[in-house]
């Protein structure tokens, strides 16, 4: 895709929160074990033992360090994340066994440390778990992309597609879109089976004549974003329009109607699209004639209006 990478469905900013904000926290571990470890010792209730001192925290020390950076900058985490984990684990494992091997205030220290290490544990277990869903749904994600030139001048073409409540007028697998206000949406696809699906969008991104770009909301049934950029076509032929699209299906019966709904190509869909926005943008309406390329779905036919020789046309 042109220019940045369009955002998983899931959004980036809510998917990614959790792992990087453990990332900082390995980073402030990793540091203060390798740069202070006789502090730390100190303060978990182990500064009684040499080899805590001087061998075993420096190892968790380096451990903490090795995954801050897939943490921090990694699109796909799951796999540090889960690494943390059994870090974790290893952490509570011996902080038990200094636990039962320790009295009085040490054991008070120890104690907390423990249960300190098991509320990270959860966060970790939890981002894990987030995470390994996030690329389960990004390896189903159908991810398509077009382009198409019109003659028509791009703050048009922008004006056209920023009413969202278009797009039904040559999206075949748009029902209907109903605009809601602050950037918010309501979409209906209709998928095989009779089956209706419906979820709220919001738009992300909206620069004038050039670009908008959108995404479902938290919740939706099924996760989704696009984008359409808008560029002068070379030539003076009008405006290049270039659409990308993902959509992640759950797993399950509807998962399965979304996958049939955009069935083998969802590129070839996207493309059709386009020629049937280019009509819509140029002449107003969708027509059809022998060699369409839609082929026979009935309900795309039902949307198009046969052609007719130009001289047998009602006058506008």
């Amino acid at each position: 895709m042109g220019g940045a990478p369009l955002d998983s469905p899931a959004g980036e900013p809510r998917g990614r929160f959790l792992p990087r904000a453990l990332g900082v926290l390995s980073l402030g571990l990793g540091a203060a074990a390798l740069g202070t470890p006789g502090l730390v010792s100190r303060v978990i209730g182990v500064d009684d033992s040499a080899l805590a001192r001087t061998v075993l925290l420096r190892a968790v020390g380096v451990r903490e360090l090795v995954p801050v950076a897939g943490l921090l900058a990694s699109g796909t985490p799951a796999g540090w994340v889960w690494g943390r984990v059994a870090g974790d684990t290893m952490d509570l494992v011996a902080l038990a066994v200094a636990w039962r091997d320790r009295r009085g205030e040490r054991r008070r220290r120890v104690g907390n440390a423990l249960a300190a290490v098991a509320g990270i544990t959860a966060l970790d277990l939890l981002a894990a778990v987030l995470a390994s869903r996030a690329a389960t749904s990004r390896r189903r994600a159908f991810r398509a992309s077009a382009t198409v030139t019109v003659n028509r001048p791009a703050d048009e073409v922008y004006r056209f597609w920023r009413d969202l409540e278009n797009l039904p007028r040559f999206m075949y697998h748009l029902e209907s879109v109903r605009a809601d206000g602050d950037g918010r949406s309501h979409w209906t696809v209709r998928a095989p089976g009779g089956r209706r699906v419906e979820w709220d969008a919001e738009i992300v991104d909206d620069n004038l004549s050039e670009l908008i770009s959108w995404r479902s909301v938290k919740g939706a049934r099924v996760p989704n974003a696009g984008r359409v950029r808008f560029a002068r076509a070379a030539g003076g032929r009008g405006t290049e329009v270039r659409v990308d699209l993902v959509y992640a299906p759950p797993a399950g019966a509807l998962g399965r109607a979304v996958a049939k709904l955009f069935g083998e190509e969802p590129g070839q869909q996207v493309r059709d699209d386009l020629r049937r926005f280019k009509q819509v943008i140029e002449t107003g309406e969708v027509v059809r004639s022998d060699g369409s390329p839609e082929g026979l779905a009935t309900r795309q036919q039902l949307r198009q209006r046969p052609a007719r020789p130009a001289a047998d046309r009602a006058p506008r």
